[in-house]
């Protein structure tokens, strides 16, 4: 007896094409799922992301060993030391000038620089961090507690891509500081007041492992002192802003994208316009235009021309004054660091740190204004010259006066 396969009925284009568009469906909505979850995970509770991201013990620089055909070139355990600033503490741009210099001098020579692992904070600029200090603390303990990790600020990987350099407090470094020792008058010189070129040229020194340089006691950077001369300059203004540590620059990149498109002006103001008597009782300034040129109804004029009417502005400021820009609201819509307290108060700590952020966003800005006139083609609120001719002139507060 023979047994006949019952014949399957043929789906129905109907159902094929409803299966189909479901199938299509399905699929979307997974992949636009995805999608959200990815977003979020970015950019929901940003300050719990900075802190999974940004953790210390997440993240460490790149392990650097010495092969035996490196150079070092060492500075000192602190910027601007010895000198006249070992006691004391200039502000941050000081000692990146200071740092920058020494930097150079590295990168002419092909050697790698022996960083020092933390940078003092001037006192002024600190109401971020907070400073304990004892009686009975020695000058060293004193200095460490008023001081931040360097790799805290700038992202040493980044900064080795251009000119190689360690920390004073690695594992690397001791063991240079072994190794020139044994190797005697073979592997370490101390040096002072010897040229950059003379270093490199004299076999003397050219050939040594450790060049210990005792620079300027005025400041580091008096050994730059050509830098006016823009075919000396081999390490640019921006280079240390654009190293700064990673969770720096998330950060501004984070705050950038909120601003969008936006403009950022730089208004120094608090420790330049510094006043004092003369003999006859009449006050002077440095910047005698400063004062003026800072403030909201004259910098509504001075802007006009370059930033348009309702446009975004960020401003980066010293003024402790509250308030004191709101009347540029006029014509601005306003923004600043304190706007986005979610993401920076888990991240920084001190004010070295905000400010270098600030910083990343103004460099970011379509159109960036800074107080004072630094190159040919910026932009500034005064014409005052940044550096003062030590000349105390009476301050002049109207338009008709002066410049």
């Amino acid at each position: 007896m023979a047994f006949h396969r019952p014949t399957k009925p043929k789906p129905k284009p109907r159902s094929l094409i409803l299966f189909l568009l479901l199938a299509i469906a399905a699929i979307a909505l997974l992949f636009l799922f995805s999608s959200l979850i990815s977003i979020n995970g970015f950019s929901l509770s940003s300050s719990r992301t900075l802190e999974i991201v940004f953790n210390s013990n997440n993240w460490s620089p790149r392990e650097r060993t010495h092969t035996g055909h490196e150079k070092y070139l060492y500075w000192g355990n602190r910027i601007d030391c010895p000198g006249k600033h070992c006691d004391s503490c200039e502000g941050l741009g000081h000692q990146e000038s200071s740092l920058r210099c020494a930097l150079e001098e590295a990168m002419f020579l092909q050697r790698t620089f022996v960083m020092p692992s933390r940078m003092c904070i001037n006192p002024i600029h600190n109401k971020k961090g907070i400073l304990h200090h004892s009686e009975n603390a020695s000058s060293e303990e004193r200095w460490a507690a008023s001081s931040c990790a360097m790799d805290s600020l700038y992202d040493l990987d980044l900064i080795s891509d251009t000119v190689p350099v360690i920390l004073d407090n690695s594992k690397l470094w001791y063991q240079v500081l072994s190794t020139s020792m044994k190797l005697g008058a073979r592997g370490v010189a101390h040096v002072e007041g010897v040229n950059r070129v003379d270093l490199k040229e004299n076999s003397h020194y050219s050939n040594l492992l450790l060049i210990n340089r005792t620079a300027s006691p005025l400041s580091w950077f008096m050994e730059c002192k050509d830098r006016n001369n823009r075919s000396a300059v081999m390490l640019p203004y921006s280079f240390l802003p654009s190293g700064a540590a990673k969770k720096l620059r998330y950060a501004a990149e984070k705050i950038k994208r909120i601003l969008g498109d936006y403009d950022a002006i730089h208004v120094r103001r608090g420790d330049k316009i510094k006043m004092r008597k003369d003999r006859f009782g009449v006050y002077r300034t440095l910047h005698p235009h400063l004062d003026r040129d800072t403030r909201p109804e004259f910098m509504l004029q001075r802007i006009e021309k370059w930033v348009p009417p309702g446009r975004t502005i960020f401003i980066a400021s010293n003024e402790r004054v509250p308030g004191f820009f709101s009347p540029l609201s006029v014509r601005y819509k306003l923004a600043y660091s304190s706007n986005y307290s979610k993401i920076l108060d888990p991240l920084i700590d001190n004010n070295y740190e905000l400010f270098m952020i600030e910083r990343l966003i103004v460099m970011g800005a379509k159109t960036s204004i800074k107080t004072f006139k630094e190159g040919e083609t910026d932009l500034s609120l005064t014409d005052d010259p940044k550096k003062n001719t030590k000349m105390w002139q009476i301050p002049v507060y109207t338009m008709d006066e002066g410049s």
